[in-house]
């Protein structure tokens, strides 16, 4: 089973269903928070890796150079990746 769950505000909430072992992963929404603040609680809720599609676009416009552009989204995919892996 793979659940895709809002990111909770209590750390390491999904702990259980994380250990559970029928599940193969617990996977974080966004959920509306700010791409900073989501990657925050995911740091905090080992076990979780990051699903965010709003939260990844976030800072990102068609209005950007190619460079800008490519350089934001490497920063967010990286810093998105190092709050999955904690």
């Amino acid at each position: 089973v793979m659940l895709k769950l809002t990111l909770p505000s209590t750390a390491n909430f999904y702990a259980e269903l994380i250990r559970h072992p029928s599940v193969l992963r617990v996977v974080a929404l966004s959920g509306g928070y700010s791409r900073d603040d989501a990657n925050k609680k995911l740091s905090e809720n080992h076990g979780m890796i990051a699903s965010f599609s709003r939260a990844l676009t976030e800072g990102l416009s068609a209005k950007q150079s190619d460079a800008d552009f490519d350089t934001m989204l490497d920063a967010t995919i990286a810093g998105i990746y190092a709050a999955s892996i904690t």
